[in-house]
Parts: C-alpha cells; sequence; structure tokens
C-alpha cells in the first residue's frame, strides 16, 4: 500500500492580506475546506494509507484545525522557516521529516494542499495523485489551469518604443499557438525521495507533470476583493457543480 503524507502549511498573517489563513469563507473557516478534500480523498482511496499534517507557526491556526479535526498532527514552524523568502520546499522538506520522525514511517508521497485555495474537489485531488502515481518517471505534478492568454498570440512586451508579441510565431488563430497553462498552486504531489534530497528549493530541478484543474475554480487570494470575488464564484459553484458542493458539504 502507498503511503502518502498530506501537508497542510500556513504561517501568523501575511503581508500581502492580514491573516488570510484565520477568515471565514462562505460562512465555515478557509482551512476547513482544504481539511474537507484532505478527508474526503482519504475516504475515497481506502488503497492509500494518508496521515494529514498542519505546519505553522500561528497558535489560533493549531486551534482552529483541533477543534474539528483532531486526528491531524500539528509540526510548530520553526523561527527560521517563517520568513517571507522561504521557499515552500523547505516546508515541505520540514512537514516531511518530523512526520517521518514522529510514525516512524516513510511516505511514498508527500501532497500539498494550499488553504488559500479553497475551490478545490476530492476528484481534482485524486487526479493530481493518480497522475503522480502512474508515472514514476515523474518527480512532481502540480495543478494548473488553462491560461487565458497565450504568449505565442495575444500577450505582448514592450520593446523599446513598441510592443511585440512575448514569443515571436506565425500563429493567426488562438488554436493553433501551443496549450498554456497557469499554476495555480493548489495542489503539489511530490516524490519522495525528490522533495527529500532537494538542496535548491526549486521546483524546475525535477521533471514534471500538470493535473488540470477548472479555471473558474481557483483564483489567487491577494487581497480582501480576491476573496470576496471567491466567495462569489463559489456560491455558483456549490449550487451548481455537486463535486465543489460535496467539499463544503463534508465541513465537519
Amino acid at each position: 500500500m502507498k503511503r502518502v503524507l498530506i501537508t497542510i502549511c500556513g504561517r501568523a498573517g501575511s503581508k500581502g492580506f492580514r491573516n488570510k489563513n484565520l477568515k471565514t469563507f462562505c460562512e465555515k473557516p478557509l482551512v476547513y475546506y482544504t481539511l474537507s478534500a484532505a478527508f474526503l480523498f482519504k475516504a475515497a482511496r481506502p488503497d492509500v494509507a494518508v496521515d494529514v499534517c498542519l505546519n505553522t507557526d500561528s497558535e489560533l491556526l493549531v486551534e482552529l484545525v483541533k477543534a474539528k479535526y483532531p486526528e491531524v498532527t500539528y509540526i510548530p514552524r520553526q523561527a527560521d522557516l517563517c520568513g517571507d523568502t522561504v521557499p515552500k520546499m523547505a516546508v515541505f522538506q520540514n512537514s516531511l521529516a518530523e512526520m517521518e520522525k514522529k510514525t516512524g514511517r516513510r511516505y511514498d508521497y508527500v501532497m500539498d494542499l494550499d488553504i488559500t485555495s479553497p475551490l478545490r474537489t476530492e476528484k481534482d485531488v485524486e487526479n493530481a495523485f493518480d497522475k503522480k502515481d502512474s508515472r514514476p518517471d515523474l518527480d512532481l505534478v502540480f495543478s494548473v489551469t488553462e491560461a487565458r492568454r497565450n504568449p505565442y498570440f495575444n500577450m505582448v512586451k514592450l520593446v523599446g518604443d513598441h510592443v511585440e508579441k512575448v514569443i515571436p510565431s506565425p500563429y493567426t488563430a488562438r488554436q493553433q499557438a501551443p496549450a498554456i497553462f497557469d499554476l495555480n498552486a493548489s495542489i503539489y504531489v511530490f516524490r519522495r525521495d525528490f522533495l527529500a534530497n532537494n538542496r535548491t528549493g526549486i521546483l524546475w530541478d525535477g521533471k514534471i507533470g500538470i493535473s488540470e484543474m477548472m479555471d473558474t475554480g481557483i483564483l489567487d487570494i491577494d487581497s480582501e476583493e480576491d476573496f470576496r470575488l471567491m466567495e462569489v464564484i463559489a456560491r455558483h459553484l456549490y449550487e451548481n457543480y455537486p463535486d465543489f458542493a460535496a467539499v463544503r458539504a463534508g465541513i465537519r
């Protein structure tokens, strides 16, 4: 049986959007949507051994998680991992090392689910895991959405006193251009040894695959306006898409 460590990571405070990890989203704590998706995945996949941990320096976030999800293991965030410029991979590595020490188990994969991406479905999590599990040659699979702009076709850059296409190309229709994707930072699935042995903190050191998600399901929450807009989108999704509604309904 494959072993998967699901990491949920969040710092106290935020320069861009203060205390965003503690926000209430559509009447439920924001972090509960990520926890619901994690435990729906665990329930849907009895063939996979899943542990879930929370890596944070926020006591309030710990209290919030423990109130409804006491089985989540708390990993205190080290002071040297709390800075704005610390690579997220260093936090993932710390979570892996601490969990393997606590449990005495060696994981096959580490899957990170971002707190500020509440609009993911259980199937999104499963798709990302299955993509990595079916591709031993890949070091990492992360989630993406189809880009609305394409640098081969309808994106430009300033060059002196005029603009040019970002990538010179002969394409006259968007459909002719290579498919381009946006990284949405919602799901990362690492091969255990690639993560544990990385020394640069750079994702691109490995061979990477993608798992595509619904493009209207994800926005970057960097401000109060982003947060409110995502709530509007969320209510539409909960009313019209059962897979999204299932995550909200799965919150304890």
